[in-house]
């Protein structure tokens, strides 16, 4: 490995005390002169490098650079009167000056808010005074200068943004009472949770069903809606939301849809997914989103190319073809519903009864055979994602720290760190779990095995093998999104200084 040395040209605060320090932290307590010399010399070079990044321009790619829309990029926040659900963040509309086709036109759009949409802020669910490049009064958000790869080509699809949707505070929640403008309503029932973290855009499509529905109801309570949406899922944030408000959600394939201009948790369980009301929906979001964009180091070998995505409409639509045709005797699917799952410490007889009876109706009235299968080592998931994900966790999504590979984010929704006192109380209030990703981090650096988070990946692997050997067996496997349905929020105390969750 080379080493660039650069002098710095205007001295270097960097002395031997501070060299003895971080050497300290290599349990190294002694350095002869002559090697202090050295190393100095190095530390000082890598300083000078950091300098002259630091000080560089930054670049936007081309590709990257927001879309060309009919009318000059603006951006508001809602009045309550059209937000009844807290359910935007931000509100626009944009459409494409040059769409390369159609198969959006006119469909209406909702982007979580941790994508980035070029013209608008980002917020993360967070205030301004989180961002290290807002305002000097910390209440203005910046706003971003490029458009994510899966807005530039809804877009070019056709597709008609009409904003950005309220999301959970650093998108580390599965309800949606930890947002910083507050809670997101369920449309079915004011005052329930709509799930999170992609809390808002589950709200606004299941409002727009609603209200396009047979009955209509309160349809004017819930203000502006939208057809379809886009979030993101690293844990849940997809399905759980979709799931708490009777729609559809899909967390795509691994790589599959393209995860550059969206904020990171942690590059190996970053997704981006649909939530819509109709299938048909899923499969074509799906279609427009897929495929390799060259800057995304989540792609892999079996990523597609732009050209070469499946068209999943047609494959649906072909299959819902098939099964509608009576069953072909040796081509019955076999489904299982998987035990562990479903003994899941919290997971309510209500909700396993219902999945049983309608999984065993509709699969088996396309000739289908329902199974129990048993997977024991699913029981060891939550232990195994924990153990692979905490140690790093804090550097992706609160640093915004890229973990080794080459990626592109975007330099307009980078955060302060370390994050103080008032972060840390405001934190405690919202939405304690991020306190815990950097408590758990620092536990992990200070206390655990370096070799920790490796062995955890190593066990992901047998994980992963563990559901390969099943699906020798069964074509599908089920298991319950969520423990229960949507929930009353958690009752708010006002301590004079936060809400107290």
């Amino acid at each position: 490995m080379s080493i660039v040395n650069i002098s710095s040209g205007t001295g270097s605060n960097i002395d031997l005390e501070d060299l003895q320090k971080l050497a300290a932290q290599l349990h190294v307590h002694h350095i002869d002169a002559d090697d202090a010399g050295d190393y100095l010399t190095i530390l000082r070079s890598f300083e000078a490098v950091a300098n002259s990044i630091e000080d560089a321009p930054e670049y936007i790619p081309d590709a990257l650079r927001p879309h060309p829309t009919i009318t000059p990029r603006r951006f508001w926040r809602p009045e309550v009167t059209d937000n009844r659900l807290n359910a935007w963040s931000h509100r626009c509309q944009l459409q494409s000056a040059c769409p390369k086709n159609s198969p959006l036109a006119g469909r209406t759009v909702v982007i979580k808010d941790n994508i980035a949409v070029g013209g608008m802020p980002t917020t993360l669910g967070l205030p301004a005074s989180a961002f290290l490049h807002s305002d000097k009064t910390g209440t203005d958000y910046p706003t971003s200068p490029i458009d994510a790869v899966v807005v530039a080509r809804i877009l070019a699809a056709g597709a008609v943004i009409k904003g950005t949707s309220t999301c959970e505070s650093y998108c580390a929640s599965p309800l949606s009472f930890a947002s910083a403008t507050g809670p997101v309503h369920n449309p079915r029932r004011h005052g329930l949770t709509a799930g999170g973290s992609s809390s808002g855009s589950a709200a606004l499509v299941a409002a727009h069903a609603l209200a396009t529905g047979s009955s209509g109801q309160d349809a004017g309570l819930r203000g502006e809606t939208v057809e379809l949406a886009i979030g993101t899922d690293q844990a849940g944030s997809v399905r759980v939301p979709a799931s708490f408000n009777g729609l559809y959600g899909l967390k795509p394939t691994f790589g599959l849809v393209p995860y550059t201009g969206a904020v990171s948790m942690t590059a190996m369980i970053d997704h981006l997914g649909p939530i819509a009301a109709r299938l048909e929906d899923i499969a074509l979001l799906l279609e427009v989103m897929a495929g390799d964009d060259g800057f995304d180091p989540r792609m892999t070998p079996q990523t597609p190319l732009r050209g070469t995505v499946k068209p999943y409409v047609q494959i649906l639509a072909q299959q819902r073809q098939n099964t509608s045709i009576a069953p072909t005797p040796g081509k019955n699917w076999t489904v299982g519903l998987l035990k562990e799952a479903f003994a899941v410490a919290g997971v309510g007889n209500d909700v396993k009864n219902n999945i049983v009876e309608n999984v065993t109706k509709y699969f088996g009235a396309v000739g289908a055979s329902v199974v129990e299968l048993s997977i024991p080592m699913h029981a060891e998931g939550p232990a195994i994602w924990t153990a692979a994900t905490r140690p790093s966790m804090s550097q992706s999504l609160c640093q915004g720290r890229p973990l080794g590979h080459l990626a592109y984010q975007s330099p307009h929704a980078e955060l302060k760190w370390p994050p103080g006192q008032e972060t840390y109380e405001t934190l405690t209030a919202l939405n304690p779990a991020v306190v815990n990703i950097m408590l758990s981090e620092l536990f992990a650096r200070d206390h655990s095995k370096a070799g920790l988070a490796a062995k955890a990946h190593r066990k992901c692997f047998e994980l992963r093998n563990a559901y390969d050997r099943a699906f020798e067996t069964v074509d599908v496997l089920v298991a319950p999104c969520t423990p229960s349905v949507a929930m009353p929020h958690p009752p708010a105390v006002d301590d004079g200084e936060a809400i107290l969750v």
